[in-house]
């Protein structure tokens, strides 16, 4: 090596050694080792959530420093009265007992930036994709506190996840935080992924940019969201932070700070980005386990005191700024995994509290292959209509009423074979409308083309419709529309209301439909 580059870098070494007043880096050394923890001695001027660096070797050299690409990181997570604690972030079994500790001042924070898009990283930052290096724009803090309600605005933007149930009748807006809870296998990220995905339906320059956090997951599970994103084009404008099952828990815990913090960096330029973090369920049990391993005394199902406070600072990030502020937007679509359908559970609750309403599955719905299975009953969206377009409020505002009459209806039909007409026609309808809101998996509908199903079906289009034929009739008049009619749909797409001019061009579209689809249209299967 270039002894011009060795004396330049003992010259910074020994200038670093030295530096005055707060700049002055204090060493420490490992008293105790155990379970990712380490016990620090001679930090006591370190903070909390401080970055702290493990020499790796008791005599470091100005040659190993110039060598050694790889930090060994750990952040301060208690203060003691003698020690302080650290978590270690990476392999544990590079720290001894004895190792140098040196406290950087800084707090744990990640390089955030444009050429983030498209790239899988880890909760420091680090590339995973074997695609080297990005350039980062700024460094931005895990942890930071969340904008208050001067700097806010109230939620008045449609997010469209491309979910008919979810955009007509618990829609999400910019800046809102909405909750997705079930069991486990019940579509839970199937319905964030294709959100993602429904993005591509949105010009271009309204497309939030999408932050998937994996917590926990296996690296199969990832590696197919990746593959299935790629496929479709929508890594374009997404990033992918990756905390799978094998990493130590500190990076599970910090990974959801990490997607938020990458979140508002877009946010405070005054755009729109999404974070979705699959699961918070996961990232509470790492964070249990951090926390016993550090003896910090158990609460209910030995969770610490402070798990609501870890989950309440995460999703208060999720904002709609005021146009003073640049108008940016975070949304926040966390995922909560119950046990048994047991929403009144420690963590469920937490989250639920936190959040601005949540989308319930249901395991029995899922089973009889409705899908997405959401339980209209028990999912709300407290932000309500304000969060959809004058389109799909036209629409959809029947939805919600009609379903639940038809699932009061449904459970007294197993016990009644003669009904009279009139219940028999509702509950019909009912059966329609639950085939209508059945979705395939990774195939979200644009907005507009949400309006014009649901429109048919609210104004009884489809009561002549054979039910087991309601999803050919869908595609085959969306296929029709699409053909014939796309100035409609495209007028819909752009003004985001239905005046009266296109509700009767609708009208007229579906008789032509019928006359010339009249296989489809068959005697009803009242008989």
């Amino acid at each position: 090596m270039d002894d011009v580059l060795i004396e330049k870098l003992k010259k910074e070494i020994e200038t670093f050694a030295v530096r005055k007043d707060s700049e002055v880096q204090k060493i420490g050394h490992v008293v105790r080792v155990g379970d990712g923890v380490a016990e620090i001695d001679g930090l006591s001027s370190a903070k909390m959530g401080e970055m702290v660096i493990f020499e790796k070797t008791n005599s470091v050299t100005v040659e190993d420093l110039i060598t050694d690409t790889e930090i060994l990181y750990g952040l301060v997570l208690n203060l003691e009265e003698e020690y302080v604690r650290a978590v270690i972030l990476g392999s544990a079994h590079h720290v001894m007992e004895g190792m140098k500790v040196k406290s950087t001042g800084k707090i744990l924070s990640i390089p955030v930036g444009e050429s983030l898009i498209g790239r899988i990283v880890s909760p420091l930052g680090e590339p995973l994709d074997g695609r080297g290096v990005y350039n980062a724009e700024a460094q931005y803090p895990i942890e930071r506190e969340a904008y208050g309600v001067i700097d806010r605005q109230s939620v008045n933007t449609p997010l469209h996840t491309g979910i008919k149930a979810i955009d007509s009748m618990i829609p999400i807006g910019r800046g809102q935080r909405e909750l997705i809870i079930g069991d486990r296998f019940t579509g839970k990220t199937t319905i964030a992924i294709d959100t993602i995905l429904n993005q591509l339906n949105e010009r271009k320059e309204d497309r939030p940019i999408c932050i998937y956090v994996a917590i926990g997951q296996k690296e199969s599970k990832t590696a197919r969201i990746v593959a299935d994103l790629k496929e479709a084009g929508a890594m374009e404008y997404t990033i992918v932070v990756n905390a799978s099952a094998a990493t130590p828990a500190a990076l599970q815990f910090l990974a959801p700070f990490a997607g938020a913090s990458i979140g508002e960096y877009f946010m405070d330029q005054g755009r729109d980005a999404l974070v979705i973090y699959d699961d918070l369920s996961k990232q509470a049990v790492a964070y249990r386990g951090i926390s016993l391993l550090l003896r910090r005394p158990p609460g209910r199902e030995a969770y610490p005191g402070d798990i609501f406070y870890l989950h309440s600072r995460l999703l208060e990030r999720a904002a709609k700024l005021s146009a003073q502020r640049g108008g940016g937007s975070l949304t926040a679509l966390p995922i909560i995994e119950t046990q048994e359908g047991d929403v009144s559970s420690y963590i469920p609750t937490n989250v639920i509290s936190i959040t601005d309403g949540q989308i319930y599955l249901d395991t029995s719905l899922f089973n009889r292959g409705l899908k997405p299975a959401i339980n209209v009953g028990l999912s709300v969206s407290r932000v309500g209509s304000a969060a959809q377009t004058k389109a799909m409020k036209k629409v959809a505002g029947k939805i919600r009423l009609e379903l639940a009459q038809f699932r009061e209806l449904e459970a007294f039909v197993q016990f009644s074979q003669d009904l009279d007409i009139e219940t028999r026609k509702r509950i019909e309808n009912g059966e329609r409308l639950t085939e209508v809101l059945t979705q395939t998996k990774g195939k979200p509908y644009g907005f507009e083309r949400q309006v014009v199903i649901i429109f048919a079906a609210i104004h009884g289009y489809l009561a002549d419709v054979l039910l087991s034929r309601v999803v050919e009739f869908e595609s085959a008049f969306l296929t029709y529309i699409d053909t014939h009619h796309n100035d409609l749909l495209q007028h819909i797409k752009k003004e985001r209301d239905l005046a009266e001019k296109q509700e009767e061009e609708l009208r007229n579209a579906f008789e032509q439909f019928k006359l010339t689809h009249k296989e489809l249209f068959l005697q009803s299967n009242r008989a």
